[in-house]
């Protein structure tokens, strides 16, 4: 799933940054931009969702090991992954809506390779903080909720890993999730940084893989 997730948002802006790069061509419609802009931010909640998944699945492995296969079933797994998948698409979805009713009037360039929300609506010549508000909600009520739910149980998970008894245990157990725990921090570190974080190598290198934050100019079309 979250192969699926990378995959989707990797295509999303893949074929823009290529014509960028490739053939200097700059220049994006406003309803692809729109649309662009959508599955950028729907798969990034999705994204979010799933690692909230995966850090309740490891919490199930390690703290409660014999009733894994009981509580995570395969109708749960099912109806969870639904439930990701509607929740990203649904709370994205006034972006392109919110951006699409505002005048451009100012400068139709976008300072970097795909079409982020805050980055287009800067472009608009209108009061803009309905969607400034609205980013905010998403940033900290949901993603940032995310984070402190996944935060939360790897407490719950140290503190089971610390109580094994003997260190080949504990060393067994931290590696079922240790890898799942690095791969947390790379998505949810950058989205909380400012900009100008972004020439960090370890940051530019997650969001390269995904957004490409490289800074071709683009501009929107009429």
């Amino acid at each position: 799933m979250l192969a699926i997730s990378d995959l989707v948002l990797c295509m999303s802006t893949l074929p823009k940054m290529l014509s960028i790069f490739w053939f200097n061509f700059r220049e994006i419609d406003f309803s692809a931009c729109l649309t662009q802009m959508y599955f950028v931010h729907c798969v990034s909640v999705i994204e979010s969702g799933i690692f909230v998944g995966m850090a309740f699945d490891r919490y199930v492995a390690i703290c409660d090991p014999l009733r894994h296969s009981i509580i995570l079933t395969n109708p749960v797994v099912a109806k969870a992954i639904m439930a990701i998948v509607l929740r990203g698409c649904m709370i994205i979805l006034p972006y392109p809506f919110l951006a699409r009713q505002w005048p451009y009037c100012r400068t139709n360039i976008i300072p970097q390779s795909y079409c982020a929300h805050i980055a287009v609506v800067k472009l608009a010549c209108a009061d803009t903080c309905v969607n400034s508000y609205y980013g905010l909600f998403v940033l900290f009520c949901v993603l940032g909720l995310d984070a402190i739910f996944i935060a939360l149980t790897y407490v719950q998970i140290l503190r089971v890993i610390f109580s094994l008894p003997t260190k080949d245990a504990q060393f067994k157990a931290f590696g079922t999730c240790g890898s799942h725990l690095f791969v947390i921090l790379a998505f949810y570190i950058p989205e909380y940084l400012p900009p100008q974080y972004y020439t960090l190598p370890w940051v530019a290198l997650r969001d390269f893989s995904t957004k490409f934050p490289v800074i071709p100019i683009q501009s929107l079309g009429s």
